[in-house]
């Protein structure tokens, strides 16, 4: 659970360009089934037919090979990807829709290799099936074909090949009513059973939470749930409700998708988190909450996407961030009393949807426990930590279920370091692990865990997008088919290229504004075209989590010559490989960006360095003048917050020297002058500028003399005038 101080990552919705390849057009399909071979009447008017298999476990008696797998056909994919048999009569694939299910039409799309007899047939177990329609003479192409009745699962069972191949389909599409994890639109959700053998029910009917939280802007969604639903997602979590919701649970309803309406209270988000608010004694902002709350549930109760309400996110933990000893304690016990204050208010507006409330850690359950009976069921966020949710649920002795409201690999807040001395990322294969292991966690607590919405179905393609999001920028990572394998059962055909033994060099001392090295292995499993790019974040560096790229070039074999920046501090280098397909791999290593050495020998090494002022207890100050000169990269001298300043080094006796060396902490002078003194009387000249722009300036300074003086006239920042290094060489 997150119990560093680290700031939780949320992404911010953008509006970015979809690379994703998604589902066919209306019109497309149009033309297909117009050229199709239709086999009986298509109930295509039916208002609530709808699309049963995708994203469906699909099995097969064989397969051609690893790129030709049946849950191809199930991806929504009519041209990319396909199941392909091995070369003979009689072989079959089945999807599985998760429960007994009306039957309508079944659309099959085949390759050229296609199936001239076969059946198709429907089974409520797997094991005995009964035929739907027998089909003889198909000619290929697309076959849309009217059946009637019903079963969990479809199977078409071929008879006879049209050619020498085996039988190949691009899609097997059911279509038919509803049922299972997609219930009928208004069923109330209950949570039903006892202690140890609980289910979550929609309309009477179990339902298992196969989830990922939601990142682009509500408007978007009809763009993008398409391609969630084809991941065997059927529920969504979000962390506000508002009248900006509205789009996003109309999309989810038209899919068949689910949502966990989320409300937000202070201080949310965890360790890190602002907005400090006072349980105890602040009845405004309590009563405001509430009547904002109860606004949105009276709104948003009786839609078809509603699943259930999430009070909260992470404030038990974050609350910890504005109060300590017993004080923390009574805001805790006040903060879950109020969430049982607006459970009740729910369930009295609502009766027909559960209450949950959201926190970082299982330590926040107790508080729960003792305060907020009103609640259906607890949620937690937890990711490296989730396999442990189940002992603790257990050591708590807790009496209600529980539902992982985030979840997946490892996060900053709780890797090791790396050399540098920043969190150390896990790999695209490291993160994929960490969702498969996840989902194995949740469902190994049957009866219990009620399911999980992983984190996070995002596009942001910056630090934190990288570091959790799917899908960044548009592309699926190995993550995204982590997931879908999870909930489906098969992760498709194509999948990413892998990057592995990622490595940078010099790690800890790349000189800024000249070019390091980066290398890894490259491969696509697919054996697709890679296309590499090099990009660069200055997160640990100046904040800035943006990914730009780099200035590199690629000197063969995955590696490549990078231009290190200009601002020295640790940055991330990542490799983003493209296979053309809509996939990425991404890995990630830091690289330490120092001062450029300069030939010679430094005179002011150790030598005595005096200051007109210097900060005393500020930051990681005391920030005296010798700190310049102490050769530490990371200690620095600080003036005080104004113009003018200055800090001068004594060599002991007039010295040539050649160059100065300055190394800015991000407090520089944009205004200085380098003077040198015999007498450390009088000064003159040897070098000024008007546009200093921080980070490190090395300056031609040809000149003998005993004492070097920087004059600083004009702060570029808010700040003091801040170096970490005043390097005289000759």
């Amino acid at each position: 659970m997150k119990q560093s101080g680290a700031a939780v990552y949320r992404p911010l919705p953008l509006r970015t360009t979809s690379r994703r390849r998604g589902g066919i057009s209306l019109a497309v399909l149009g033309a297909l089934l117009a050229s199709s071979l239709t086999l009986g009447l298509s109930p295509r008017a039916h208002a609530a037919e709808e699309l049963l298999s995708q994203g469906r476990p699909a099995t097969a008696s064989s397969q051609e090979g690893e790129a030709y797998v049946a849950g191809a056909t199930v991806d929504g994919d009519l041209s990319g990807t396909r199941w392909s048999s091995e070369r003979r009569d009689g072989e079959w694939i089945q999807v599985d829709l998760g429960a007994s299910r009306d039957l309508s039409r079944v659309v099959l799309t085949w390759e050229a290799a296609y199936g001239k007899n076969y059946e198709l047939q429907a089974s409520d177990n797997g094991s005995d099936w009964r035929t739907l329609k027998a089909v003889t003479g198909s000619d290929g192409g697309t076959d849309e074909i009217a059946v009637s009745g019903s079963g969990r699962y479809v199977r078409m069972q071929g008879v006879t090949r049209a050619g020498g191949y085996g039988y190949s389909l691009w899609e097997f599409q059911v279509y038919g009513g509803r049922g299972g994890d997609n219930p009928a639109p208004g069923g109330a959700v209950k949570v039903t059973g006892s202690r140890g053998s609980w289910q979550l029910t929609v309309a009477g009917q179990p339902y298992t939470i196969k989830g990922l939280t939601w990142g682009p802007p509500a408007a978007d969604a009809p763009t993008y749930l398409p391609d969630v639903r084809s991941m065997g997602v059927n529920t969504l979590r979000t962390w506000g409700t508002d009248s900006s919701t509205k789009p996003l649970l109309d999309a989810a309803a038209a899919q068949g998708i689910k949502v966990i309406n989320g409300f937000w209270l202070q201080p949310g988000g965890g360790p890190g988190a602002g907005g400090c608010v006072d349980y105890v004694t602040d009845t405004t902002y309590k009563n405001s909450m509430l009547d904002e709350f109860a606004q949105w549930v009276d709104t948003y109760k009786s839609h078809p996407a509603t699943l259930m309400w999430n009070v909260g996110n992470e404030s038990v933990l974050g609350l910890q961030n504005c109060y300590g000893g017993a004080g923390l304690e009574a805001q805790r016990d006040a903060y879950t009393s109020f969430v049982n204050d607006v459970a009740k208010k729910i369930h009295a507006i609502d009766p027909d949807h559960p209450v949950t409330s959201t926190d970082a850690w299982t330590g926040a359950w107790p508080y729960y426990k003792r305060n907020a009976p009103g609640l259906d069921l607890y949620a937690v966020n937890s990711y490296a930590n989730l396999c442990k949710v189940r002992q603790d649920w257990i050591d708590g002795g807790y009496d209600k279920p529980y539902i992982i409201t985030e979840g997946g690999p490892a996060g900053e807040w709780e890797v090791p370091d790396d050399v540098n001395g920043i969190p150390d990322e896990p790999t695209d294969v490291q993160k994929a692990d960490g969702y498969t292991r996840a989902w194995g966690c949740v469902t190994g607590h049957a009866g219990v865990a009620l399911g999980a919405t992983l984190f996070h179905y995002g596009r942001e393609h910056d630090f934190g997008g990288v570091w959790f999001n799917l899908v960044p920028d548009g592309l699926k990572r190995l993550s995204y088919y982590a997931v879908k394998k999870a909930y489906t059962g098969s992760a498709g055909g194509n999948t990413p290229p892998v990057i592995t033994n990622m490595a940078v060099s010099p790690a800890s001392a790349a000189p800024a504004g000249r070019e390091f090295t980066v290398h890894a292995d490259i491969r696509d499993p697919d054996g697709d075209p890679i296309t590499s790019r090099i990009y660069l974040s200055g997160n640990y560096a100046d904040g800035d989590k943006r990914l730009v790229e780099a200035r590199w070039r690629s000197t063969g074999n995955g590696t490549f010559a990078v231009t290190a920046p200009a601002k020295l501090g640790v940055w991330k280098v990542y490799i983003q490989a493209e296979d053309g397909r809509g996939n990425a791999g991404i890995e990630t290593e830091s690289v330490r960006v120092v001062a450029p050495p300069v030939s010679g020998t430094n005179l002011a090494l150790h030598r005595p360095a005096t200051a007109s002022s210097f900060q005393q207890s500020y930051g990681d100050c005391p920030c005296p003048a010798g700190n310049a000169t102490d050769g530490d990269p990371v200690t620095r001298w600080a003036s005080d917050w104004s113009d003018p300043q200055w800090i001068r080094v004594d060599l002991g006796v007039p010295r040539p020297i050649r160059t100065v060396q300055l190394v800015w902490d991000p407090a520089y002078a944009k205004s200085y002058e380098v003077q040198v003194s015999d007498d450390g009387t009088t000064w003159r000249q040897a070098y000024a500028t008007t546009t200093g722009d921080g980070d490190v300036d090395t300056l031609d300074v040809v000149v003998t003399a005993r004492h070097v003086r920087l004059q600083l006239t004009a702060r570029g920042t808010g700040w003091g005038h801040s170096l970490h290094e005043l390097g005289i060489y000759g």
